[in-house]
């Protein structure tokens, strides 16, 4: 797959594809399915092209009045084109332009060994090549060859020339155009169409804010697949997973569900995911392998698995090996259902690596649906790798917590603790679950009647953990609703209003017995996305003013969303402030992005936030709230600051082992304003330069779900520029796996390093425990509760 680099627009060579080792790209003639067979609980097979009009956009054929050829153009006719009609040429130099009003545009062609390379421009900047070329005599028809979602709402013209050639050979080749199809889009407050500005792209439009704290916020890359899952994997990558549905990004002949993001080029590159991966949760290992757990079933009907080739993702546990390098070229996906798997369907369940580096997987729904009921309900947890806990061996455990909160109660929210139990909390209820014994420990209700757990959507971190207070933990749920959650859809609108309620609660005996703490964002907010920065500080971004989470589920919907009124402007929670002083969004930019449903936000590694995604809807849409792929970069001041650096490298700390390194701190940092823009504790105290170094795990971020999400400040001193750190004193304080030290001198963090807190090694395997779930559990058991041989 070749992916092109470029400053200001996505191209993608979508015809040389990776080839999943599973199965074998074959003819339509000679078998339906994309990959070669049709899965167990398809439908009727179609032939399967990329080709889709999502609802909002408009398609144009070959042969519109609007598309301008000039050269020798033949039309060719067959029933795989579009409207059963294609225009072809082989001459060299050959033409065509096509001049459209909206946000983006894409081509759809033909790929096989006779195309070759065009070149593509838009509103007359430099042309870049896009190559048609696939290894096969067999042509794939009704190909996307390009598309850019990046332009400024307008009026642009595509221009396409025929190369006629391609590389390695001296032949001809041919450039067809099927056709295009237009993301009509609208004209946004930020874009001003008398201005003279770059109209061919969206390039990096800035919203600076107009006071001293300088936070800025950048619009800039798009996804390829919709952004509904995020987690961090190396310095230069990203990790995006969605679910099965028409994206534009391609791997062997369909839609991507999966992609590695790259964090300074904006390159994407798909993943082979084999399963559908709808609303699954996620953790990284002790070793750093990243799983992806559980999913939904295969997609049927207008999307059959037929057409995608998917496979059920209740039961899935997806693989990514530790992928630290900037060439990702071999990173990708692994499934193996008839040995890696778990044990009971899972949809929306909530992955927590524990104190031994192992998962602890919570909760979920047994099959696709809204809200959750007794019907599909899976009220157990259970581990990767298994575990015999109490006689378990391997299997599920019941959690009468899981029963107890009822409906609203899917991606619980849960964190490890210091003393390595589990923080968790669901619908309105919360409990200390100490999973060696299986014992629960009730906490005090959230106050008010705020539901947090979806479809009730709020976010919740765990907040700084230190030495100076024994690390000592609290918790942070933000937004919600109040909503009943036995209330009918039919009677719950898209207008009803969200919670702005902030409630905090000190896990020690003390801090329970004095309950939840009560304090309240400036505006309400369904869906927020709670993002810790090395600072301490908390930055809170997307969600909605009104309604719930989902689709097409409530009265009012928007498009199809069920929430409404985006919240457009983030705000900053200083958690060591006086209480009613702690939230701020003075000088914090507004975008112009809705961020609704299936949107995420993480921490970079170079310290700034990333946000993308939003999609209420069932598949890719142009309506409004439609499938967002555009992402936006939120700069904290610090990010235009001198900046501390680490300069020697760190990859291992152990528990409670020290580290020495060197570090830069440029002349200037010290001040009286943290670099995010809030003000020092004591800014008069002394002039004595203050640092520190924060040990965060950027989490798997899902549906406002930052599980894993952490951040320990260490031990540390320095003498001249030699940094002394001891490591966190055990695997509760700091679960075993990879994590990112920032330096932070005087409120300005440096670039974050990825270190492996612990041994590195994989976390412990009770080989009878796994047995024993392989025997007792059926592979993708809910293809057999519907009747379907899932035997081959």
């Amino acid at each position: 797959m070749a992916i092109w680099r470029l400053k200001r627009i996505v191209v993608i060579h979508t015809c040389i594809f990776f080839v999943n080792v599973f199965t074998a790209f074959v003819s339509a003639t000679a078998v339906s399915a994309w990959n070669g067979h049709t899965t167990p609980g398809s439908t009727t097979p179609t032939a399967f092209t990329p080709f889709y009009v999502p609802p909002g956009a408009k398609a144009y054929d070959s042969s519109s009045p609007l598309i301008h050829y000039t050269g020798k153009w033949e039309t060719v006719y067959s029933s795989g084109y579009y409207h059963k009609s294609t225009q072809s040429t082989s001459q060299k130099g050959a033409t065509i332009s096509f001049t459209f009003k909206g946000t983006g545009i894409e081509w759809f062609g033909t790929c096989d060994r006779k195309h070759g390379i065009a070149y593509v421009s838009i509103d007359g900047h430099k042309p870049r090549a896009v190559d048609a070329f696939y290894d096969d005599v067999i042509p794939l028809k009704q190909q996307r060859i390009f598309w850019d979602f990046d332009l400024a709402y307008g009026t642009h013209t595509i221009k396409i020339t025929n190369t006629a050639r391609r590389k390695g050979s001296s032949k001809s080749t041919f450039c067809d155009i099927d056709a295009f199809v237009v993301t009509r889009g609208v004209k946004t407050k930020y874009q001003d169409q008398s201005s003279q500005q770059d109209s061919s792209f969206l390039a990096s439009q800035e919203l600076e804010s107009t006071v001293s704290s300088h936070w800025k916020l950048t619009q800039k890359g798009t996804t390829g697949v919709h952004a509904m899952q995020l987690a961090i994997i190396s310095s230069s990558h990203a990790l995006i997973v969605d679910k099965v549905e028409h994206n534009p990004l391609t791997i062997s002949g369909h839609p991507a569900w999966g992609a590695l993001y790259n964090l300074r080029t904006h390159a994407i590159k798909p993943l082979n995911m084999q399963s559908n991966s709808f609303c699954a949760g996620g953790t990284f290992l002790s070793n750093g392998t990243l799983i992806n757990v559980g999913g939904n079933p295969i997609v049927e009907g207008r999307t059959s698995s037929a057409d995608f080739g998917d496979l059920d993702g209740l039961q899935a546990i997806r693989i990514l090996q530790p992928c630290d390098s900037d060439s990702v070229d071999d990173c990708d996906m692994y499934e193996n259902h008839s040995r890696i798997r778990l044990a009971s369907p899972r949809w929306y369940n909530t992955v927590v690596r524990l104190r031994d580096g192992s998962a602890m997987i919570i909760g979920g729904s047994k099959r696709g649906g809204w809200m959750n009921n007794v019907t599909t309900n899976n009220p157990t947890i259970e581990y990767y790798p298994p575990k015999n806990i109490r006689g378990s061996n391997g299997l599920p455990i019941h959690l009468d917590f899981l029963v107890r909160t009822l409906n609203s109660n899917l991606f619980p929210i849960a964190f490890s603790l210091p003393d390595g139990k589990v923080f968790i909390a669901a619908n309105r209820d919360a409990m200390i679950y100490d999973w060696e014994r299986n014992e629960e420990r009730r906490l005090p209700q959230l106050p008010n009647g705020i539901r947090v757990t979806y479809p009730m959507t709020g976010t919740a971190l765990l907040l700084p953990l230190s030495p100076a207070n024994k690390y000592q933990p609290e918790v942070l749920i933000c937004g919600g609703s109040n909503i009943p959650d036995d209330k009918a859809s039919y009677a719950i609108s898209s207008q009803d209003p969200a919670s702005s309620q902030c409630s905090r609660l000190v896990l020690t005996d003390k801090g329970i017995d004095d309950g939840w703490q009560v304090e309240s964002m400036p505006e309400a907010r369904i869906m927020p996305d709670a993002v810790l920065l090395p600072t301490g500080n908390v930055i809170i971004v997307n969600g909605a003013g009104t309604g719930i989470s989902g689709y097409g589920n409530v009265l009012h919907q928007v498009g199809t969303s069920n929430a409404d009124h985006p919240v457009l402007t983030p705000v900053l929670y200083d958690p060591l402030a006086i209480h009613g002083s702690r939230f701020s969004s003075a000088g914090l930019p507004s975008s112009s992005i809705p961020r609704l449903y299936h949107s995420v936000a993480t921490l970079t590694p170079a310290g700034d936030v990333m946000i993308a995604g939003s999609n209420p809807n069932l598949d890719r849409s142009e309506v409004k709230y439609g499938t967002e792929y555009r992402v936006e970069w939120l700069s904290p001041p610090y990010m235009q600051m001198k900046r501390p650096e680490i300069v020697e490298k760190v990859t291992h700390i152990g528990f409670g082992k020290e580290v020495k390194f060197q570090v830069t701190v440029p002349p200037g940092v010290h001040g009286e304003e943290k670099g995010d823009g809030s003000p020092s504790v004591d800014p008069d105290a002394d002039t004595t330069i203050q640092y520190e170094v924060a040990l965060m795990d950027l989490g798997y971020v899902t549906h406002a779900n930052h599980a894993n999400t952490r951040l320990v400040y260490l031990d540390c001193s320095r003498v001249d520029n030699v940094l002394k750190i001891v490591g966190p004193p055990d695997g509760g304080v700091y679960p075993p796996g990879p994590g990112w030290i920032y330096y932070v001198v005087d409120g300005v963090p440096g670039v974050g390093v990825k270190v492996m807190i612990g041994d590195g090694e994989s976390p412990p395997v009770d080989k009878d425990a796994w047995e024993n779930l392989l025997q007792k559990s059926l592979v993708d058991q809910y293809e057999h509760s519907k009747g379907v041989d899932v035997s081959e």
